[in-house]
């Protein structure tokens, strides 16, 4: 379904959003990062529910009654965009991506380089790379890329 075709709304997240963004989090997280152990993932529900979505901006993404994606900023970092999986390729990540990019003059992110997907994303949405480093959490390469309006 195409995002223009029903009503979507981009909104801010609120403390009953929390477990429907967080199975957004898992379930995208596990199908874009299959080359890290899904036990990873898991054991960072804990943290995302306590600590990392308390501690940013967030908005969600609703259409027909239903959270398909969210975003979160902390500071100018995008420290997270997820797409149910269902609902990927159909306008929702550029959807967030732009509402995102109305929010700050430069945004950073990280990115896993084994991610492709989400790589070529971001640099088909004006995101270029500025760094290459290993996550210390994952021992996963990644790119430090940056936008400006």
């Amino acid at each position: 379904m195409n995002p223009n075709e029903t009503q979507m709304q981009i909104r801010p997240f609120t403390t009953a959003d929390m477990e429907t963004v967080l199975t957004i989090w898992l379930d995208a997280s596990l199908l874009a990062h299959h080359f890290i152990p899904s036990r990873y993932w898991h054991d960072n529900l804990g943290p995302m529910r306590e600590l990392y979505l308390p501690a940013a901006n967030s908005y969600v993404l609703w259409q027909d009654g239903k959270a398909l994606g969210f975003y979160s900023l902390y500071e100018e970092t995008l420290a997270a965009i997820f797409v149910t999986p269902a609902q990927q390729g159909h306008g929702y990540g550029k959807a967030l991506l732009a509402h995102a990019k109305q929010q700050r003059q430069t945004l950073r992110l990280q990115v896993y380089q084994q991610n492709r997907a989400s790589c070529d994303f971001y640099l088909a949405q004006g995101f270029q790379i500025e760094a290459e480093q290993q996550d210390p959490h994952t021992g996963c390469a990644e790119w430090v890329m940056a936008w400006s309006a």
